[in-house]
């Protein structure tokens, strides 16, 4: 469950929240670049690895793999630039009262003030946890400033929100319940109405039986975030991962040679292909729309102006329309803006292509049962 409104004097905080220095995040990023190109340059295989983002060539020539085929004869991917990579893992929480208590919130329309909004009303999981419109939408209409990211996958992230506000997931479940224009409640009122559920307050004392007050609002957001740490999607770029090298196409092992050859892979890395630091949206030609100042907001620091936490690209191909505003309709259109913005490159057509088919391959399996929605305790709803 996300909260994509702009932050005002209304909006949840985290406390003791540590402001993040863009400086810091570029001299781990250049950091990051030397290091690819000292791997680059020592292996005796011929590779071709950007060492700076503004050097990037307008065709960039493809990575070479260590001279191995798979079964249809096609190219493999190097080993070296694989391990910038890793396979998801599903840690689903062995309590299974608390996941269940945990499923029934994020389904429950009580969280909110109408009635009528509940996390899986903005994050629908059939829908790999997006609504596809530009901003989300709370109670009575309103729309958000931001669009609200998918809760799939959301636990690997190193910050939550596009801002990194929140440290964790239990303070992101927190956001949008206490904002008044998404679903407009108070710690207080949320304890009310569930209090006054028979079936939750069996339901906590069972997913917390050493603690006398259950049904604390902690307890509520932690159930939340525990089952939210078990929505995780693997897919065919996983099974690549794992050894099985029929799970991607000879284009989708292309798009990832492109996508690494361009240096896209310096922020979209890792398990989640993201999620794991912030940069400046328009590294190298500045974003059309300023409006939304980003990082700037929590962290009232000049340096952090446009800077967003680096989504991950799980699902990217499902989970349209892209970037933090939503104005981008098309994933083709996303990959040459970014290549365009961030690194100075205008690709061809078929060179997008080529991404887009590596993108799909990031298309992860939704766990189905996990995901059904439950019975909800009796209770008097709108």
């Amino acid at each position: 469950m996300d909260i994509s409104m702009q932050p005002d004097s209304s909006d949840y905080r985290p406390r003791q929240r540590t402001p993040d220095s863009l400086r810091v995040q570029r001299a781990r990023q250049r950091w990051l670049l030397l290091g690819v190109a000292a791997w680059s340059l020592a292996g005796c295989e011929r590779e071709s690895v950007m060492t700076t983002l503004s050097d990037a060539p307008r065709h960039p020539p493809a990575i070479s793999s260590a001279s191995t085929q798979d079964a249809q004869g096609t190219e493999d991917l190097n080993p070296r630039l694989l391990r910038r990579f890793k396979p998801l893992t599903i840690e689903a929480s062995s309590n299974v009262s608390l996941v269940h208590l945990g499923r029934m919130l994020y389904f429950e329309p009580l969280l909110s003030r109408t009635g009528k909004v509940s996390c899986n009303s903005r994050h629908p999981l059939t829908s790999y946890g997006t609504t596809a419109t530009a901003v989300a939408v709370g109670i009575d209409g309103r729309r958000g400033a931001r669009n609200a990211p998918s809760t799939f996958n959301a636990a690997g992230h190193f910050r939550q929100f596009w801002d990194g506000r929140a440290a964790n997931l239990e303070e992101q479940a927190a956001g949008p319940i206490e904002n008044p224009a998404v679903m407009g409640m108070t710690a207080e009122q949320v304890l009310k109405a569930l209090r006054g559920v028979e079936g939750y307050r069996a339901a906590f004392a069972k997913a917390y039986p050493a603690d006398k007050a259950a049904l604390s609002f902690n307890h509520v957001t932690g159930a939340i975030a525990t089952f939210e740490r078990g929505l995780i999607t693997p897919g065919r770029w996983d099974r690549y991962l794992l050894g099985d090298h029929s799970a991607l196409s000879s284009r989708d092992k292309d798009g990832a040679k492109l996508f690494a050859n361009l240096g896209c892979m310096v922020c979209h890395t890792g398990a989640y292909v993201g999620g794991s630091m912030f940069e400046k949206l328009g590294v190298q030609i500045p974003w059309p729309n300023q409006h939304d100042r980003g990082r700037a907001q929590v962290s009232q620091n000049a340096a952090d102006a446009m800077v967003f936490k680096v989504p991950s690209l799980r699902n990217v191909a499902q989970t349209a329309p892209y970037f933090h505003d939503g104005s981008v309709a098309k994933l083709e259109a996303a990959v040459r803006l970014m290549a365009y913005h961030q690194l100075g490159v205008t690709l061809d057509s078929s060179e997008i292509q080529d991404i887009v088919a590596w993108l799909g391959a990031l298309t992860g399996d939704i766990p189905r049962e996990y995901i059904r929605r439950p019975n909800l305790p009796a209770a008097v709803r709108p």
